[in-house]
């Protein structure tokens, strides 16, 4: 039987969202397949191995509950786990690593990367899309020249840039967005619709990344297509997001207190399926594998508009994620198995 090591927390501001993500996958995971492990990464960054009880990690408790201090061995030879207890060092070798860490430090590239260079195979995205996956300007790049198409933007560098770059920001018009380049659950972003409030916004998002990006606004929704698979893709439902006011930032994505999502989108079959041939594409451009949840724009003129990759989304069983998988038929622990099978 195959262990996998499920690797949750991090540092990072979306560190409560891998937790309830991580106790979810761990509910998943078929026992009868499957050894599974975990390893926690606190806050602070400290590694542990964590043997307590699984529903002690969504309450954020799990440090507490017997955890040792562990890192992952950097000998190709056998995936490893270097656990310490009390003064001596033990050996857990394990097969599959499964990261369900959101945003810096787990979803972009950092873990993946890890694993990589151990020889650890990694369920869903590996370094170098994780990366562009994290990275809105360069992912925009080679998405665009691929000939899809993506929002008019200017990247800073660093504050200093706004005063030689502002002209060129106005010209994208009202309302622009206003994001760090990499950083995940919309954090640090801004809706800006006047001029004076440029400033104030890209000094927020400066405070996230050390690199801002400035898009122009979409005149359309925002649209999702799950996306899974190596060789052969798995594509789900494409959902929408009915906004009533600002944007789909943190706070609505977790509490949709004024917004809405619709699962399947409400469009047309066929315009449902170009939206799902374009998310399919994208995840080849980027370089995908295991799955990744692709987010667009779709236009009033029936225009699609690539938004972002999410390398490791949202990952409970009411997340968008395993509800549009759920739109084809696959429930959440088919999905979940499927993705650790995808890497063996």
């Amino acid at each position: 039987m195959k262990k996998v090591l499920v690797i949750f927390g991090g540092c990072s501001t979306e560190y409560e969202v891998s937790l309830v993500s991580a106790s979810a996958v761990l509910s998943a995971i078929d026992r009868n397949s499957y050894e599974v492990l975990r390893m926690g990464i606190t806050r602070d960054g400290r590694a542990l191995y964590h043997e307590g009880l699984e529903e002690s990690i969504a309450k954020d408790e799990w440090q507490e509950d017997k955890c040792s201090p562990a890192t992952i061995s950097m000998s190709r030879k056998t995936p490893m786990l270097w656990v310490e207890r009390e003064g001596m060092l033990e050996k857990i070798p394990f097969d599959i690593a499964f990261p369900v860490m959101h945003g810096k430090n787990g979803e972009d590239g950092t873990i993946q990367g890890l694993c990589e260079m151990a020889g650890i195979p990694v369920a869903g995205c590996g370094m170098e899309s994780s990366v562009l996956g994290m990275d809105k300007d360069l992912a925009h790049m080679l998405v665009a020249q691929n000939g899809i198409k993506v929002p008019r933007s200017v990247c800073l560098q660093r504050m200093e840039e706004y005063g030689e770059k502002k002209q060129e920001i106005i010209s994208l018009g009202m309302p622009v967005f206003v994001k760090p380049v990499r950083a995940g659950s919309s954090f640090g972003i801004s809706r800006v619709t006047k001029e004076d409030e440029l400033q104030e916004a890209i000094e927020k998002a400066f405070c996230h990344d050390d690199q801002v990006i400035v898009e122009e606004g979409i005149d359309g929704f925002e649209v999702g297509c799950a996306v899974m698979g190596n060789d052969t893709l798995t594509i789900g439902r494409v959902d929408e997001i009915e906004l009533s006011q600002g944007f789909f930032d943190y706070e609505e994505k977790y509490t949709l207190k004024t917004s809405s999502i619709h699962m399947p989108a409400r469009i047309a079959p066929g315009e449902e399926e170009e939206i799902r041939k374009c998310a399919g594409k994208i995840y080849r451009i980027l370089g995908c594998r295991g799955f990744t949840r692709v987010d667009m724009f779709f236009t009033k003129d029936k225009q699609i508009v690539f938004n972002e990759i999410n390398t490791i989304p949202g990952f409970t069983s009411h997340s968008r994620f395993p509800n549009m998988m759920k739109g084809i038929g696959l429930d959440f622990e088919k999905v979940v198995n499927e993705i650790i099978r995808l890497a063996e």
